[in-house]
Parts: C-alpha cells; structure tokens; sequence
C-alpha cells in the first residue's frame, strides 16, 4: 500500500511505493530551500520544474531541469533549492 510523507512543515510531499525493482517516492516541492538525508543511494529524477542543487562535496549548486536525475550515495545530505513549484521521482537502491 502507498504511505504518504510531509517535510518542511507541508512544502514538500510524497507518495512512497514500490516499483518492479526497486523502492520508490514520488513528490513534489514548493518554491525554496531544503536539505535531505540519504539512508539508501537515491536517484533522484525532477519530472516537472527545477531544482538547483549542491551535491555531497560540492560548494556550488548544479541545475537539473525536467527529465535529468542525479544521484546522491547513502548515508550522506544534500541541498536542494526549488526555483518553481517542481515534481520529482526517488528511487532507492539498498
């Protein structure tokens, strides 16, 4: 069954489920500035939107657009600024 998810006091939401290989999430994001933690390697894909994002490691933010997916190691964070109203799919690879 899916499970639901809120952060960021309801500025980013998501819909958690399983697809034919792996765990997944899907969600969307108001305008502004987040950080996440990783428990799994994510590969995160923006559907809809843009996300300016600092990678692990990196000090300057990189620019993906709908259709491109970056991914994100586990056990580390990352920083994501949501210049429009964006969508996103997660998946999680143990």
């Amino acid at each position: 069954m899916f499970k639901t998810n809120e952060y960021f006091d309801g500025n980013v939401k998501s819909i958690a489920f399983n697809t034919e290989t792996l765990a997944a999430t899907i969600g969307v994001m108001a305008v502004g500035d987040y950080e996440f933690g990783t428990s799994q390697r994510e590969y995160m894909t923006v559907t809809s939107g843009q996300l300016n994002v600092i990678l692990p490691g990196q000090i300057t933010a990189k620019t993906f657009n709908e259709g491109e997916t970056f991914i994100v190691e586990a056990n580390l964070s990352f920083k994501v600024s949501a210049v429009v109203e964006t969508s996103y799919l997660c998946k999680y690879e143990d």
